[in-house]
């Protein structure tokens, strides 16, 4: 359907192998392929990228628990809810890192305790060696013009009762409170034109603008300030096809403009291989497999990093059916009760007694990777 028109009909494989009509094959070409190598992207850094010392960003041993109340016979105790337990991870200059994973297992909980808008239970998060926990609010409000953030639903993170140069200019009134109008009227003219919005755009309204273009508005917002890390928080899962397509290769353009390094948070793997150099796969708050793009999508090692590639819809039908779907048994544990030795273990088909007895280590694989799994 396009405008209100049905413009194309025909049965499944008519429709994805033998469309005819031009804008079903634009909305098939825009559709990422998981399944393929050879597609625009990064050209994907090392799983140990980052590593170094001079990394821009290193979070150690971060832990994010929540005192809850769990009811227990005729009384209720607190216990913690355990949303990150432990993870490490570095982003370097200029990389690209995805973090992946089911509803619930802590990507969205790690995203705000990184930008400090939530606090942490233990752990190291390092801006440039320097630890945000420990900066005072006067302090860490400084920090934040180097840290940018765009959320999911880009109409309800806007300001209804704002024009879109005001959102835009925001982050220019608070940084830099004695900018004149003038230069500040010119960033935002140019944020407009970063994000291929025109400047008669700035005297609308949100709900004036499809969700496309109020995610353009998130993310000139977001980089007017010109951060150094950029957290996008399932920026693209809200939108459209075509839509979703312009709005990744937005981020890119801006990412090789500005140099800019992001954390790229998705449970949609077929949009983490085009945009990501690495991939951080989380399960129930721990990181299962941390690897280079290439290496986890053609080579995945943990059998939860292998479940959901198997479940990535592919747009061949004689591909997907050659694909053999992962199964996984049961739901996903309470963070509240987590189970004992590896976390994945009341799911994963390979499972055996060292599992619940002992948690994995990381280890580094030939390919590069590294895996928290007993048997991978």
């Amino acid at each position: 359907m396009q405008a209100g028109r049905i413009v194309e009909r025909g049965t499944i494989e008519a429709i994805f192998n033998a469309s005819e009509h031009p804008y079903t094959r634009t909305l098939l070409a825009d559709l990422p392929r998981p399944d393929k190598r050879s597609q625009s992207g990064p050209q994907g850094l090392s799983s140990e990228a980052g590593a170094r010392s001079d990394a821009l960003l290193r979070v150690d041993d971060l832990k994010v628990h929540f005192p809850t109340r769990v009811q227990d016979g005729l009384r209720s105790r607190t216990v913690p809810l355990k949303a990150v337990d432990g993870v490490s991870f570095r982003v370097a200059e200029g990389e690209t890192v995805g973090i992946v994973g089911e509803s619930g297992c802590g990507k969205s909980t790690l995203s705000r305790a990184v930008l400090q808008l939530i606090g942490s239970t233990g752990g190291r998060i390092a801006w440039q060696a320097e630890d945000l926990s420990g900066l005072s609010r006067k302090a860490m409000n400084e920090r934040r013009r180097d840290l940018s953030v765009v959320f999911q639903d880009p109409l309800s993170s806007l300001n209804p009762r704002m024009t879109i140069g005001n959102i835009i200019a925001e982050p220019l009134r608070r940084f830099h409170p004695d900018m004149s109008r003038e230069d500040r009227d010119a960033a935002v003219l140019n944020a407009l034109r970063d994000v291929g919005l025109d400047r008669k755009h700035r005297n609308r309204y949100p709900h004036e603008f499809s969700g496309g273009q109020c995610q353009r508005v998130s993310i000139a917002r977001a980089m007017i300030l010109k951060p150094r890390l950029l957290v996008c928080d399932e920026p693209v899962s809200s939108l459209d096809v075509s839509t979703r397509r312009q709005i990744i290769e937005l981020l890119k353009d801006l990412q090789e403009k500005h140099g800019v390094s992001i954390i790229f948070i998705s449970h949609d793997l077929s949009v983490v291989r085009i945009v990501c150099d690495r991939v951080l796969v989380m399960y129930l708050g721990h990181f299962v497999e941390i690897a280079d793009r290439n290496a986890l999508f053609e080579s995945p090692s943990h059998p939860y990093t292998q479940a959901l590639i198997s479940a990535i819809p592919v747009p061949d039908l004689a591909a997907q059916r050659q694909t053999e779907r992962i199964i996984l048994s049961g739901e996903l544990p309470s963070p509240t009760a987590p189970p004992s030795g590896c976390v994945f273990r009341t799911r994963c088909p390979i499972a055996t007694d060292l599992c619940e007895e002992q948690e994995p280590e990381f280890r580094t694989l030939d390919n590069g990777a590294r895996v928290a799994c007993h048997h991978a």
